[in-house]
Order: C-alpha cells, then sequence, then structure tokens
C-alpha cells in the first residue's frame, strides 16, 4: 500500500469508531448447556427403551411355579365348548414357540413380539413351550419361565384363554393359546357372511 493510499483510506476511516470488547466471562458447560438438547438426548433414550412391551419386567417379582402345575385361564365371553376344544389339543396350533433356556428378560421381549406377531397373521391357536425340567437346575428356569408366561400372558389382551397341553403336545411343560381374532380376519369373516345376502330393507 503506497503512502498516498494509506493517509486516503485513515481519512476514509477518521470518523469510525471501534467497538468496545466485553472482558471475557468463563461459562459453567454444565450449568448452560442447552436444555433442549438435553431433553432431546433423554427423549431418544426413552424411545429405544420403549418397545411397546407391556409385560412384567420383573421376572423375579413373580412366582415359580412348580412343573405339573396345569395353566388354566378364560376371559369372560369364551364359550365353555371353545375353551373345552382348546383343554383337549383340538384345535391345530398354526405357530409355536419354544422359550426353553431363555433367560426372563429374552423370554418377554420374545413372547411378546410372537403375539404380536401372530395376531397381525391372523392366527388364531399357538403353542409356547416354557418347559417343565429334567435336572434341578434346569427345573428351577423352567418353573420360572412356567410362572412368568401363566403371568404375561394374563396381561394380553390378545389372549383369549390358554391351558396346559396335553401329554402328546408337551403336558405340563407347554400350554395351548387361543387369540383373538385381527380386525382384518373379523372384516373377511363379514365379507364372506354377506356375500350373496341383500340388505333387509324394513
Amino acid at each position: 500500500m503506497s503512502s498516498d493510499e494509506e493517509s486516503l483510506f485513515f481519512d476514509e476511516m477518521s470518523d469510525v469508531v471501534p467497538l468496545k470488547r466485553e472482558g471475557r466471562v468463563r461459562l459453567d458447560k454444565k450449568r448452560h448447556r442447552d436444555s433442549s438438547l438435553d431433553q432431546r438426548r433423554e427423549a431418544a433414550t426413552l424411545d429405544k427403551r420403549d418397545d411397546g412391551n407391556i409385560l412384567t419386567e420383573d421376572g423375579l417379582a413373580i412366582a415359580p411355579l412348580d412343573p405339573w402345575y396345569v395353566l388354566d385361564y378364560k376371559r369372560p365371553g369364551v364359550q365353555n365348548g371353545v375353551f373345552r376344544r382348546l383343554k383337549q389339543g383340538r384345535y391345530e396350533a398354526e405357530a409355536r414357540l419354544d422359550l426353553h433356556r431363555m433367560t426372563t428378560r429374552i423370554a418377554r421381549k420374545e413372547l411378546f413380539e410372537f403375539i404380536q406377531e401372530s395376531v397381525r397373521l391372523g392366527i388364531r391357536s399357538v403353542i409356547i413351550i416354557h418347559g417343565k425340567g429334567e435336572s434341578k437346575a434346569e427345573r428351577e428356569r423352567s418353573s420360572i419361565l412356567k410362572g412368568c408366561t401363566d403371568h404375561w400372558l394374563r396381561e394380553l389382551d390378545q389372549v383369549q384363554a390358554f391351558h396346559s397341553a396335553q401329554p402328546r403336545h408337551g403336558g405340563t411343560g407347554a400350554v395351548y393359546v387361543l387369540l383373538r381374532k385381527s380386525e382384518g380376519k373379523k372384516r373377511e369373516n363379514r365379507e364372506m357372511f354377506m356375500k350373496g345376502r341383500v340388505p333387509y330393507d324394513g
């Protein structure tokens, strides 16, 4: 820059006032961290944990059941004849879940997802094998899983009834489960029923 250019520059800038610079303050990162960021992080963590599984989480809080105890449950509205056929093993199991050797945490996840998927696919009758236990160590785990299965199935609205299986299907080490019809199946049945029928106009 020549001396002429320099003097011209200073002439142009003569009325410019420099900005005042404020002293720096050290921020406490923990105190001043963006709270909305914290909230988003917390929500993301909760979303990962919240898989929609409503089943009781603490399997140890559920009483274990004797290997020979017969599971027996029916919701109000389920016809006695339907329940009798279920406990006699006369409904063919369209799907099966084996909980053998699973921890209660894994069994809880598997059972919940199995029932949801079965209902989504329009399956009405399934069998769940929780085990009876041959050795002492296996018997302890099986009796816990059996107690959990009994407790968890009662918590699911989609489950209409269940009963311990016949000896040919695993006896008291397995359970027949009758599921509620999915909305899709109900609609399909109504459509089939109405085919060829003419609505009555009174």
